[in-house]
């Protein structure tokens, strides 16, 4: 008698809990697909990541507290064996390349067809990358047209860290609530912000936040 096939364990994170529940009933209707845990924000995603060792995060990429490229880039330096699957309203070429940057294996829209998101798990697992068809076009596109001097983001401008706490502090959080959350002293969140702001050449807590939902690290629905 054949043994039981193994399941492919797949952690969702998206801070919308209709999207999080919806995918999680449809995933559990495939045989060989478990879903382990769910996170509303890309803190939750990397904890639970480390604790529960998944095969598969979908992960959403604009999410609170941490987004969806940080924490991508978090979870696989940590478990690089882990795939990582972005799955985004964003098709803008930023947020494709830094989520690729940070080493996810798939990028879907938020508007694609439920079969797709189970073929994208197959092909992740199966060692392959997986694009939405709109979303291999403008890779292409990229690369056929990019510009010479490519405008500096808040990608290329910040180190990790930065964008992180500049999240953090977009989002209304005090240096102590930083500090606590980054397990950091208070001093070393005001020196990332010091440096942040001379980076930027941005001088106040009200334009860095302007700034960060521009640049998508964060958003005003929450």
């Amino acid at each position: 008698m054949e043994g039981k096939k193994t399941s492919i364990s797949i952690l969702l994170a998206d801070d919308h809990k209709i999207i999080r529940d919806g995918l999680r009933a449809l995933i559990e209707k495939q045989s060989d697909m478990e879903v382990v845990a769910d996170a509303d924000n890309g803190r939750s995603a990397v904890e639970l990541a480390t604790k529960l060792r998944p095969a598969v995060v979908v992960m959403d990429v604009s999410m609170p507290d941490l987004n969806g490229i940080e924490a991508t880039r978090q979870i696989l330096s940590l478990l690089p064996d882990t795939k990582i699957i972005a799955l985004s309203m964003h098709s803008d070429r930023r947020f494709v390349t830094e989520m690729f940057k940070a080493n996810a294996c798939g990028y879907l829209l938020k508007d694609c067809a439920f079969e797709e998101l189970i073929r994208a798990i197959e092909t992740v697992v199966s060692n392959h990358t997986y694009l939405s068809p709109g979303i291999a076009d403008l890779i292409v596109e990229d690369f056929v047209h990019k510009p010479t001097g490519e405008q500096a983001s808040v990608f290329s401008l910040l180190t990790n860290r930065e964008r992180e706490v500049l999240q953090l502090l977009a989002e209304g959080n005090t240096t102590k609530q930083i500090a606590t959350e980054c397990h950091v002293s208070v001093k070393t969140i005001e020196t990332h912000r010091q440096h942040i702001m001379e980076k930027l050449s941005i001088h106040s807590v009200a334009e860095l936040t302007k700034y960060a939902i521009r640049e998508g690290l964060t958003s005003l629905d929450r």
